[in-house]
């Protein structure tokens, strides 16, 4: 099987995309095949992403009270969960958490607000952060997500200087009725597209862990390659207490890796980012996992703790990647030749002057 998947990376590094079938082979490699699997989904990380991490923070301007019925939130309509709940943050005390993680090395800030969607109001706060975020770090990259959007929106956040809508999929359409009813798969995917339309940079992503089978997480990832999702974060399914998947654990560190390998050879040339729960289920294989995704989020999530922000900044560089942005990182390309036009022979046959040999 090892020949198989490197066959399979051989034929999409020459444009023949995965089909569904090829995605099933990863998630149901045997896990004495994990490595094999995580060698071929490598070359494909590479050839389009080298050695970097991407780097993105969390900033949770508005946590919990969510009129939304997400059965796997500990945010949504029903849940128990003991989370911190509390109104939208300052534009002061959004800048103070999103400056605490470019500091740490993030390059994207994600700006996050639970509930159904945003109202005209909650745009203009939004618009009124980013262009301050914007005006003291020019270069940062800007995610909002602030769930459903309504027609012109989009607009209104690519004008203000936000460069990444993110509006999760979550799970393949034949099982979203079963994770949430107060919306539909449809309105998730309206949204994405409007963002799109927009011109801003549509990522979605997907949770696993749902109760979904390989069949449903295969119609997952290639409803993100058709909606041509730039960048998929690919969350793991944490458990909270209090809400209707508590106790659900369904997942394997090696699963983990698998499906972060089946959404490389699905979409190898975009940005696959290790998301929530990586601390709970990849555990040990953190660092493995990076040799098939190339973004992860630094420190912190939206209602739960991530791992020290200085651990993963080691384990980055501990396997032989750099941040994407970081002075390494622009030293290694400032490093490369700049690329020559082609020099014309004027030796060897047809002229006077000795060959080059």
């Amino acid at each position: 099987m090892s020949d198989t998947f490197q066959q399979l990376a051989d034929a999409i590094l020459a444009g023949t995309p995965a089909t569904p079938e090829d995605a099933l082979a990863v998630l149901r490699a045997d896990d004495a095949e994990l490595m094999h699997v995580v060698a071929a989904a490598g070359r494909l990380r590479r050839a389009h992403f080298g050695n970097t991490v991407k780097v993105n923070y969390l900033v949770n301007l508005k946590s919990g009270l969510c009129p939304e019925n997400c059965n796997y939130c500990s945010q949504a309509l029903g849940s128990d969960a003991p989370i911190l709940k509390y109104s939208w943050l300052s534009k002061e005390d959004t800048l103070a958490q999103a400056s605490a993680g470019l500091r740490g090395g993030a390059s994207r800030v994600c700006l996050v607000a639970s509930g159904r969607g945003p109202s005209t109001r909650d745009v203009d706060k939004v618009t009124d952060m980013v262009e301050s975020l914007k005006s003291e770090y020019p270069d940062v990259e800007v995610c909002a997500c602030l769930g459903l959007l309504a027609d012109g929106q989009a607009e209104q956040l690519k004008a203000a200087g936000v460069d990444a809508y993110n509006h999760n999929i979550n799970t393949a359409k034949s099982n979203h009725a079963n994770i949430v009813q107060t919306h539909t798969y449809d309105d998730r995917v309206d949204t994405v597209q409007k963002a799109k339309s927009a011109g801003i940079s549509p990522c979605s992503g997907l949770i696993a862990g749902l109760g979904e089978s390989d069949e449903q997480l295969v119609e997952a990832l290639v409803a993100l390659r058709e909606l041509d999702s730039d960048s998929i974060p690919v969350n793991f399914l944490m458990p909270f207490e209090g809400t209707p998947h508590e106790n659900t654990w369904e997942l394997s560190p090696a699963r983990c890796v698998k499906i972060l390998a089946a959404a490389r050879f699905v979409c190898p040339d975009k940005e696959v980012r290790i998301a929530g729960g990586r601390e709970m289920h990849l555990r040990s294989l953190q660092p493995i996992a990076l040799h098939v995704a190339n973004s992860l989020f630094l420190g912190d999530y939206l209602t739960s703790e991530g791992q020290d922000a200085r651990a993963d900044l080691d384990m980055i560089r501990d396997n032989g990647f750099v941040v994407l942005g970081s002075e390494q990182d622009l030293a290694e390309r400032a490093a490369q030749p700049e690329p020559a036009d082609p020099a014309i022979r004027r030796r060897g046959a047809g002229t006077d002057v000795l060959p080059n040999a």
